[in-house]
């Protein structure tokens, strides 16, 4: 019986050490996977919770945003400035999406994704109405208000059968249509047949294509 007490006495700090090294391992992954600047899971890690999501039998709404002007804020206030709406915009839209118990994420650049369970067009219409009140706040950096607009398109989710990309292409083209007008939001009730051209996969416009930036 002593032997066995003593093997397990010197094997328990070994566990423990294992543990923590555990631990501390699954901490440096998950922060791999997110955005330095927003906190926000990156493009990889939110595809994957977003499909989880939408397998789920219940009604999802995906939704893209980006920021207007962003390179005249660059421009004109500087990268830094830049870095701080990036940080402001991802900290609200994440915030956003956790109180609608849904996941957001940063796809790059100033353009950011979010999925969460929608009871309904009216419903979803007001979320969206909130989401824009919140990141159209100023950003204070430097001691001034830098001006924030956004533009964001949803595409409303009825079925578990949903295509991420193909809902993500619908959101997409309604963020366009907003940015076309000055900003605030649309959503998509129809997802079968994009509205626009398609240039490499992509909506014609969008960065990496021909056409206007968006």
């Amino acid at each position: 019986m002593s032997h066995t007490l003593t093997a397990v006495s010197a094997a328990l700090p070994l566990a423990s050490g294992w543990s923590v090294h555990s631990l501390w391992l699954r901490r440096r992954i998950e922060a791999a996977r997110r955005d330095p600047l927003t906190d926000l899971w990156t493009r990889d890690p939110f595809e994957e919770r977003a499909r989880k999501s939408l397998s789920r039998k219940q009604q999802r709404a995906v939704v893209v945003l980006d920021l207007d002007r962003f390179k005249a804020i660059n421009d004109t206030f500087g990268h830094a400035a830049g870095d701080a709406v990036i940080r402001a915009t991802g900290q609200r839209l994440g915030q956003w999406a956790a109180e609608h118990a849904g996941v957001a994420g940063r796809l790059g650049g100033d353009e950011f994704a979010a999925v969460i369970p929608a009871y309904g067009i009216d419903k979803l219409s007001a979320d969206l109405f909130m989401l824009t009140g919140r990141l159209d706040q100023p950003v204070p950096y430097d001691g001034h208000p830098i001006e924030v607009r956004t533009s964001i398109g949803a595409a409303y989710h009825r079925t578990s059968t949903g295509d991420l990309s193909t809902l993500l292409r619908r959101a997409d083209e309604q963020m366009y249509r907003a940015k076309q007008r000055g900003g605030g939001w649309r959503i998509a009730h129809r997802l079968a047949v994009p509205e626009m051209a398609t240039v490499n996969g992509r909506r014609d416009g969008r960065r990496g294509t021909r056409g206007e930036v968006a």
